[in-house]
């Protein structure tokens, strides 16, 4: 904002010094301008006076009357009850936490108004710790002008404190009104306020503001300030890409034929989404400017061809590339697969993670040192202090949701030799609906694998309580006789007193002595590497029919002959995961099964989420339910992707505005780069580069 009032510190206002200021930050409050973006919870309508007479129950309102009587009593606390009367009816007013300056100004004779809910009590009707105010002989109570806001508090600020900063700040706006940054034929095309009078009417709305469209956030007013932080976020996001455009990377190319090679050896063909998609990223990777790009495809879609025909063109242009995943069982299925392919075309490869013993780490960093190490992949082990590489121009991070934003830039980081920049691609298996991408990942070029491989057939989808346990158990018998594997999937590893999950051991145990004929494993995260990948190895290799196994199994495992899933507490879980589990199976020719176990009583949004899940496979249509069921924060990860937390905005609520954020965007950026960069610094301040870590 162009006011340098508005720009300085809390502490220019009246009542704020630096222990209120202090507190005033865990608000998520520094300058004067915060406060102005600090939107009210809701607003309450102290602008007509209620008569005490006319009260009922459950009513919020503004009433006035003279002190008959104030007592502190004893009932197992000190409380202390005041009543009032305005002659056409009487309340009590109770308060548990109270001064004793409070017992002397509340005595009778004393005129005050109110402000709280009305309540049953013994007494009759009384309000619980109202708001009051005293007023002076002869003084007429205040009624507001317009509606009152109530807004987020945290200890030792109450709200009439905030009231007064906010009105402070209001002031101060009004002398020097903020500049208005989005274009005017844009606001009278969409029917926008300016910024100065959405703020004065979220802050001030008059008594007949229609609190129903304020309560969902769509009142024009609201989306006015929503469409502005997400168009600062998405400038913010592009300006990345852009930057990055312009940095120097090595054009990468396929000189040696190695991915005719590698295609010629593959004992299937690559879909017509696969192969639009690895044309996608050669394009990137001949041009000489870091490629941004992330790959989303549902599970058993075939992300990792792709992923390994990207590393062939590094690999036969001389450099090399690194594979990281977020878990070592991810890792290990990623280094099996390309050590496979591979191995066959004369690339070496190494491995690194956090359990590798330590000779066999010091010989994984020679070769990742010298050059002779052509493909690394690992865990977050590769960007850690001590690995150096001899020139990194690739870095693939698989799940990169569940890395953050550091992280992903340490490793690219890794990379930069000189002025050069690694190319990069990042991939999913959870599909994000467009409008969130466009505000999330508006950095990276993106790419969609679309389409499954022929003969896959869709997972058939059934939800039971678990009251019918024994008729799954027998279910899971008759499966693994008929030659399939299986797998029964448990939240937790062992039994909490706090969490009534059915824990993975206890399942392990129940159907160890329930089904004493099959190969029973046990799998979870707390195991070793060795052990777990002892386990999967054997579940891999048919030697164990049923794998009992925590989450862990959610990603990275690829056994086709495995028919049958068994998801426990399925009502605890999210979409997304639930999704990425049934995963698991559906990898063969044979029809595969998911089982959704869950305990009763079922609340409304559980019954919703496992009936996507019973109704379709697309896990388009899975991640926008789970989107709106759950929000982006969990679909996404927040914490871990770096996705800005908004003031105003709301990525499911506010959906519709990105098509339009985006337009604006480009033009804005195009005619006026200037105000472009001013809506970002009002917006994100020192966080506008969030992603440029």
């Amino acid at each position: 904002m162009q006011s340098s009032k508005l720009t300085e510190s809390l502490t220019i206002l009246n009542g704020v010094g630096p222990a209120l200021a202090g507190k005033l930050q865990k608000l998520g409050l520094f300058r004067v301008d915060d406060l102005l973006f600090l939107l009210p919870l809701r607003y309450e309508d102290r602008t007509q006076l209620v008569r005490l007479g006319a009260l009922r129950p459950g009513m919020r309102a503004m009433v006035s009357g003279e002190v008959l009587l104030a007592e502190t009593v004893f009932r197992g606390r000190r409380v202390l009850l005041v009543r009032i009367s305005d002659g056409s009816g009487q309340i009590t007013l109770r308060f548990f936490y109270f001064s004793r300056q409070q017992q002397a100004q509340l005595r009778a004779g004393v005129n005050v108004s109110c402000y709280g809910e009305v309540r049953p009590g013994p007494l009759g009707l009384e309000m619980v710790h109202p708001e009051y105010r005293l007023l002076r002989p002869g003084q007429a109570p205040v009624s507001s002008d317009s509606l009152t806001p109530v807004y987020s508090i945290t200890e030792g600020v109450q709200q009439g404190r905030l009231r007064n900063l906010v009105s402070q700040a209001l002031a101060l706006m009004k002398a020097s009104p903020p500049a208005e940054l989005l274009p005017r034929e844009l606001l009278q095309k969409q029917g926008m306020p300016s910024l100065e009078e959405a703020l004065l009417y979220l802050h001030r709305p008059p008594p007949d503001a229609d609190l129903e469209s304020m309560a969902s956030g769509r009142h024009p007013c609201q989306q006015r300030l929503a469409f502005e932080e997400l168009l600062a976020h998405y400038i913010s996001l592009r300006d990345l890409r852009l930057m990055a455009r312009r940095e120097p990377a090595p054009a990468l190319g396929d000189r040696d034929k190695l991915v005719e090679r590698f295609l010629g050896s593959l004992p299937f063909r690559l879909t017509n989404a696969q192969k639009r998609v690895a044309k996608e990223i050669s394009g990137d990777l001949s041009v000489p400017h870091p490629m941004m790009r992330l790959v989303q495809g549902d599970v058993g879609s075939g992300k990792t061809v792709v992923a390994a025909i990207a590393c062939l063109y590094a690999i036969s242009s001389g450099v090399q590339a690194a594979i990281m995943a977020p878990t070592e069982l991810l890792a290990e299925q990623h280094w099996q697969n390309f050590n496979g392919w591979f191995a066959r075309l004369g690339i070496r490869l190494a491995w690194l993670s956090g359990s590798q013993k330590r000779s066999e780490r010091k010989m994984s960093l020679a070769a990742i040192a010298d050059g002779s190490a052509q493909l690394i992949v690992g865990t977050h082990a590769l960007f850690q202090e001590g690995v150096e590489f001899s020139n990194l121009a690739l870095v693939v991070i698989d799940e990169q949701h569940r890395f953050g934003v550091h992280q992903r830039l340490a490793l690219r980081n890794k990379g930069v030799s000189g002025q050069s920049q690694p190319h990069q691609l990042v991939m999913t298996a959870t599909p994000i609906p467009r409008t969130l991408a466009m505000a999330a990942y508006a950095d990276l070029d993106t790419s969609v694998i679309d389409e499954l491989p022929p003969g896959r057939q869709a997972v058939q989808t059934i939800a039971l309580p678990d009251v019918r346990r024994g008729e799954v158990v027998a279910r899971v018998q008759r499966a693994c006789e008929d030659g399939l594997q299986a797998y029964w999937v448990c939240p937790l590893i062992e039994e909490s007193e706090l969490l009534d999950y059915q824990a993975a051991e206890a399942s392990y145990e129940m159907l160890k002595e329930a089904l004493p004929s099959l190969a029973i494993g046990l799998i979870h995260g707390r195991m070793k590497a060795g052990a777990k990948d002892k386990v999967m190895r054997a579940f891999k290799n048919g030697e164990i029919q049923l794998l009992v196994a925590t989450t862990v199994i959610e990603v990275g495992v690829d056994v086709p002959n495995a028919g049958l899933m068994i998801i426990e507490n399925a009502e605890r879980m999210g979409l997304s995961q639930l999704h990425q589990l049934r995963g698991r199976v559906g990898r063969g020719a044979a029809q595969s099964h998911c089982v959704l176990l869950y305990r009763q009583p079922l609340g409304q949004i559980a019954k919703s989420r496992l009936a996507v899940l019973r109704d379709t496979n697309d896990g388009f249509v899975v991640a926008q339910r789970d989107l709106e069921l759950r929000g982006p924060g969990e679909l996404l990860g927040t914490r871990q992707t770096g996705l800005p937390q908004y003031r105003v905005a709301d990525l499911i609520r506010d959906a519709q505005l990105m098509p339009l954020v985006q337009q604006a965007a480009e033009t804005i950026t195009r005619s006026s780069p200037q105000q472009a960069e001013a809506i970002v610094r009002r917006w994100t301040g020192d966080a506008g580069r969030f992603g440029k870590v």
